[in-house]
């Protein structure tokens, strides 16, 4: 087993169905970042054969595989996932100021007032917002608030987010939870 097939994958876009007589392919992306898919980029398919994009028409939502000239020949690859690494996001995925990558976010530790509310379970995005899913920390549990419960990852909510504390301040969040 080589050492990237044992790295956390993450499932950034599903090929669809040909199009046309060429062998382009339908792309259906599953990121917040479409930069990812030029010419040339590499992926994994269905977190294992390693598959190369000769073209990329984002516009159209069509991508051409590396060797593919046809519709049968692509055919095969019809509904295949695609992959990447954390590492590789990190890479080629530029964020701004306060942004983070839901992985990031995942397994910090979830504050308010010095207060520890719980561990951030997965991000949920719901419409156009982001929601830390929380796991209430046992000791709130013993005391008979709810299991787990969702913060809205916006202002006014966020206060301070340091990844590599993995520790995440907010604002609210004991009201949100008081409420579950």
């Amino acid at each position: 087993m080589s050492k990237q097939s044992r790295e956390p994958l993450l499932h950034i876009a599903t090929v669809g169905k040909t199009v046309g007589i060429k062998g382009d392919m339908k792309l259906h992306l599953m990121t917040d970042f479409p930069e990812q898919f030029v010419k040339g980029a590499s992926f994994l398919s269905n977190g294992k054969e390693k598959i190369t994009l000769s073209d990329v028409n984002l516009e159209r939502g069509l991508v051409k595989l590396n060797g593919i000239t046809n519709p049968e020949d692509a055919k095969k690859f019809t509904n295949a996932k695609l992959y990447t690494t954390y590492e590789e996001t990190r890479k080629n995925c530029h964020l701004d100021d306060g942004e983070y990558f839901f992985f990031d976010l995942e397994d910090c530790e979830v504050f308010e007032d010095g207060i520890k509310l719980g561990v951030v379970n997965e991000v949920e995005r719901i419409t156009i917002t982001n929601y830390l899913s929380i796991k209430t920390d046992e000791a709130l549990v013993a005391k008979g608030y709810a299991k787990k419960f969702l913060v809205p990852f916006i202002e006014p909510f966020k206060v301070c987010v340091d990844i590599d504390a993995k520790r995440i301040e907010l604002r609210g969040a004991m009201d949100i939870l008081e409420a579950s």
